[in-house]
Formats: C-alpha cells, sequence, structure tokens
C-alpha cells in the first residue's frame, strides 16, 4: 500500500478552505505564541497566510486542480496529476513538505513595505524591516520546508534542519492523535466529529512563559490568548480524549487568580491579564474532569481558588446586596458588557447595571459544584455551606426574576424594573436545581414559538421578536455554547426529548457550514438566511477575511468545535 493510500484511509477532514487554522499543536511539543508564526489557508487554492507582525504568503501553484485528502490543522496532502502535495509542521517554527516539480512554490510578503526579500543559494529569504521576523523558503527538488526565526542565522539554521526529516513520517506523527477519536456510524458525522478534534489540537498551546501546563485559546488567529469561560468548554470535550490535558486547561486559568480572588478574563503568556473578570464555570468544569480522572488531588488544588474566586463575584458584584450579581458595563457601545461574554446584546444597550439571570445562574451553579467538590473531599461543613449558599441564590432568581405575566427571566434595572430584552440567557435557570415544573414548561413553551426562539436554527440569542434582532453576535445569531448550556439544562429538567431536538439542530447547523466553507464558524445566523461569512459582526463584513482590517466572524472557533463534539458524542 503506498504512503498516500494509507493516509487516505484514515478518513481525516478533506476540506481546505479560507480561514481554516494552520500550525503547529502544543500537543506535539513546544509553542510560541509571541512569534505569531500561525497560517491561516488562504482564498487561492493552496495558500497560506503567516500571521508574523509583517505577514507572508506561502503559495503553491499547481498545474492541474487535486483532490485535497486530509486537511488538518497541522497536515496538508493534496493528490495532483503529477503526485502527492504534502505540508506539514515538524515543529511549532518550521513546516516541510514534498511536492512534484512542476509545483511552482512562492514565498512573498503580503504588503509592499512588509520587508526585505532576496535569494541565496538555494534559499529565498524574507526578513522584516526590523531584523527580528524572518522566514526561509528551501526547496531541493521536490522536498521542501519553511522555517520561522527571530534572526536570519536562527531562521536558516532551522530550515536547513527541516531538511533532514521525512515528511511522511512526521504527518503520521502529526494524525496519531486522531486514532483516540471515537467512531461514529454515519461518515458525515464522523468527518465532522474529526475536524472539531482538529480545530481543538490546533487550539492546543504548550507551557509558555508564565502558563506552567498545557493551555487553549479560543483561536490561535486572531485572539492569541487564553479566556476563562472558553477554557472551560473547551475542557468538557477534550474530557473524552485526554483528560490530563483537559486538567491542565483548567489549571492553567485557575492559576492566574490574583491575591485578591478575581480571576481576569483574558490572560497572556507574559502574565499581562484583562481587568474584568467572566462568566464562572470552573467549578463545573473541574467537577466534570473529575468525574473522568478521578484525581481527588485536582480538587483539593482547585478548591480554596475556587471558593475564593466565586466569593469575589459575590462580594464584588452585587452593588445593591440583594444576592443577585451584576456584570461590570463599559462605555464602549460595541462591547458594553465583555465580561458577560456576551458583548454587544441588547441587554445592555441602555448602558445600565442589571441584576443579570446569567451571572446570579452561574454563580449559583458554581456553588453547587463546590459544594460536590468539597463533599468529595470530605469537607462536609463546607460542603453544606456552599450548598445553601447555592440554595440562597437560587431563591432569589426564582423570586426576583421570573416574570409570570411573559413565562421567561429577565434582568431587573437597579430600580427593580424587568428590562423586558428577551435573550438566550433567560433559559439558563434551566440549569438549577429545584427548578418549578411550570416553570420549565412554560420555558419550554417560550423556546418552542417560533415568534421568539424557535428559528430556522435555535437559539437566537435575541429573540427573533425583538426590535434589535439581527446577524451581529449576541443580538440574534446562534452561539454553540448557549445551545449547549440549554441543552445541559433541558436535561437536567429531565426533558430529554427536547434537549435531543436542540442538539439534532445545533449540530446541523454546524456541519451546513463546515460542508460548504471547510471550517468550524464562531457564530450562525439563527434565521439561515445569510451564511456565516456575511454575518455582521459589530459592524459589517469586509467581504474578505482580513483580521487587520476588521474582525468578521472568526473561523476555527475552539469552543463552537469542542461543544459540537460534545453533542456528536452524546447523541451517538
Amino acid at each position: 500500500m503506498s504512503k498516500m493510500a494509507l493516509y487516505v484511509q484514515k478518513n481525516l477532514p478533506d476540506l481546505w478552505k479560507e480561514g481554516a487554522l494552520f500550525a503547529f499543536s502544543g500537543y506535539d511539543g513546544q509553542t510560541d505564541s509571541n512569534s505569531q508564526f500561525v497560517a491561516t489557508v488562504g482564498a487561492k487554492e493552496y495558500s497560506l497566510l503567516f500571521h508574523t507582525p509583517k505577514r507572508r504568503w506561502l503559495h503553491f501553484r499547481v498545474p492541474h486542480s487535486g483532490d485535497v485528502r486530509i486537511a488538518t490543522g497541522d497536515v496538508l496532502l493534496a493528490e495532483l496529476a503529477e503526485g502527492p502535495l504534502l505540508a506539514v509542521y515538524q515543529s511549532w517554527h518550521t513546516l516541510i513538505g514534498t511536492a512534484p516539480s512542476t509545483v511552482d512554490i512562492r514565498l512573498s510578503f503580503e504588503e509592499e513595505d512588509g520587508g526585505k526579500a532576496w535569494t541565496k543559494d538555494k534559499l529565498f529569504i524574507t526578513e522584516a524591516a526590523n531584523g527580528k521576523d524572518v522566514i526561509v523558503l528551501l526547496r531541493d527538488k521536490e522536498r521542501w520546508a519553511l522555517a520561522y526565526g527571530s534572526q536570519l542565522d536562527e531562521a536558516i539554521s532551522r530550515v536547513v534542519n527541516g531538511m533532514t526529516f521525512d515528511s511522511w513520517e512526521e504527518a503520521e506523527a502529526r494524525l496519531q492523535f486522531y486514532e483516540r477519536v471515537p467512531r461514529l456510524s454515519d461518515p458525515l458525522k464522523e468527518r465532522l466529529l474529526l475536524k472539531c478534534f482538529s480545530v481543538m489540537k490546533v487550539n492546543t498551546l504548550a507551557p509558555e512563559g508564565v502558563i506552567r501546563q498545557h493551555w487553549s485559546t479560543p483561536d490561535r488567529v486572531p485572539h492569541q490568548a487564553m479566556w476563562l469561560w472558553d477554557s472551560v468548554f473547551h475542557s468538557f470535550a477534550m474530557n473524552v480524549l485526554d483528560p490530563e490535558l483537559s486538567w491542565e486547561f483548567l489549571k492553567s486559568v485557575l492559576d492566574t487568580q490574583r491575591e485578591d480572588g478575581m480571576i481576569p478574563h483574558t490572560f497572556k503568556v507574559d502574565g499581562s491579564g484583562s481587568g474584568m473578570t467572566q462568566p464562572p464555570l470552573l467549578a463545573w468544569g473541574v467537577w466534570e474532569n473529575y468525574l473522568y480522572t478521578k484525581q481527588s488531588s485536582h480538587l483539593r488544588y482547585a478548591l480554596p481558588i475556587l471558593e475564593l474566586y466565586v466569593s469575589w463575584d459575590i462580594t464584588n458584584r452585587d452593588r445593591n446586596g440583594n444576592g443577585l450579581l451584576e456584570w461590570m458595563i463599559e462605555g464602549n457601545p460595541q462591547c458594553r458588557s465583555g465580561e458577560s461574554g456576551m458583548d454587544n446584546s441588547p441587554r445592555f444597550d441602555r448602558a445600565a447595571v442589571l441584576d443579570a439571570v446569567d451571572f446570579s445562574v452561574f454563580a449559583a451553579q458554581e456553588a453547587h459544584y463546590i459544594g460536590l467538590i468539597a463533599g468529595e473531599l470530605g469537607e462536609n461543613e463546607l460542603a453544606q455551606h456552599w450548598q445553601r449558599q447555592a440554595a440562597d441564590l437560587n431563591d432569589q432568581i426564582q423570586s426576583l426574576l421570573w416574570d409570570e405575566s411573559e413565562g421567561f427571566y429577565f434582568d431587573r434595572d437597579m430600580d427593580g424594573n424587568f428590562s423586558r430584552v428577551k435573550a438566550v440567557s433567560g433559559f439558563l435557570p434551566l440549569l438549577l436545581d429545584h427548578l418549578p415544573q411550570e416553570r420549565t414548561e412554560r420555558l419550554i413553551s417560550m423556546l418552542q414559538n417560533p415568534s421568539h426562539f424557535q428559528t430556522r436554527f435555535p437559539i437566537p440569542t435575541t429573540a427573533a421578536s425583538e426590535i434589535t434582532y439581527s446577524t451581529d453576535m449576541w443580538r440574534g445569531p446562534v452561539w454553540m455554547n448557549m445551545n449547549y448550556l440549554v441543552y445541559t439544562g433541558l436535561k437536567k429538567q429531565g426533558r430529554q426529548a427536547e434537549a435531543d431536538q436542540l442538539a439534532q439542530q445545533s449540530i446541523q447547523m454546524v456541519q451546513k457550514y463546515y460542508e460548504q466553507y471547510g471550517v468550524i464558524f464562531e457564530y450562525f445566523d439563527s434565521a439561515d438566511q445569510v451564511p456565516p461569512i456575511d454575518c455582521d459582526r459589530k459592524g459589517p463584513p469586509t467581504g474578505t477575511y482580513n483580521i487587520r482590517k476588521k474582525m468578521d466572524v472568526v473561523r476555527d472557533f475552539h469552543w463552537s468545535a469542542a461543544l459540537t463534539a460534545c453533542l456528536l458524542l452524546e447523541q451517538v
């Protein structure tokens, strides 16, 4: 059997389209996020855009179009009439491969003022004006290598060394990760599942700087940092393949805690972080991970951090002292509440501080899971304290945030009036214990109402009946994390049929646009009238995927992939 046949039979993702991430994964070795040596697939056939400070294009110009057989986050294999085209990361700084001699390989700066470019022997060198950003291409007959260096000598040494490796063996090593992915009976769903794990793999980074273990990012381009609630969602799916790696994702976030207990919503390898927090989901993540690892040492490590963190939320985000929590509000009209994770939701259009349904629910749920963790460790008095805290928060949510006339949960202004914006956050009390059955019924009725939330692809983040409903981020589109939260809540309330229906609709949505565009998107038009590439993102799309001009809907988004994987596996 030929090498190509050996690879093709793995039934791996084979869509190679604009915006897909292509980079070395921390799963396989050292990474260096500061270098920004991360590529995305270009609009032209077999092209890669490297997002270094001065961006470069790597083009494979083929005489005839071929068939892409494998397109993971770190391996490309295309079958051309003249032979195989292979590109694989040998290390974080070096890409190697083979190509027929008829394939023209070109390296160039994206912009005219990118820097200097020249040839030396068989080397093609591109050097940024500051001399601290060098990428070199080397080709010898059918073999080639591309390497990054912070200076010229380093880049040349790496590209020469790259030529000593067998690219087929390196590809085999990179693809071993997928041997652990569960198989599905439906080949299209299996390919989608493998794509999900490909996105998860490429967005996994190794210990760097002050981060002492593996960590995850929403997307290597453009976000390039660790985010709080994102990391928890990532961990849910990684539990299936590698629960110890999943624990590292969580520990990396736990380790960012500040002396007062706050955990920042973003954190970088240089130790810098944001001045606000994000939805508290870490105790849930730690507990779910424990169900896989059974490592009580992880619980003991996390417990004091989680207690201090949720205590910080309760102390610092309840300005009116009524037991409900309020998100920090910003002055930016395009991002009134980045802390909530629902940046530009119309919930925050008036820039008013609100007793928030979602924040209060997350805090109640965290208190519950801290109680479970303490109980598992034999800390019974502590467990009882946190379960009482969860119950008190639940009581306040039920007493103050339920609108009987609408049959829905709403945020409240500080003057006590409901905000009246119907948002997906109103379904999150489904996650709580002891939710009155009649309220569950009314929430499901709202969920199934085509005038509000039963859109072509549910659940819109803002009801279709709202005047602000659109395709702009949190003002109408579907986000997989919210669908997963509601799906989990429906199961908790014993509504498996409704949960399964939501899961199937969510999978169908992601799969439709993966098969069309080859990537897993950040969010989707709930009316399914506008493809993700044309959805607004704090303004109209630019028409081309150029994140330095404007950040449009992000491609190969980590939590969309991770939570789709969870739903695919839970629906088996």
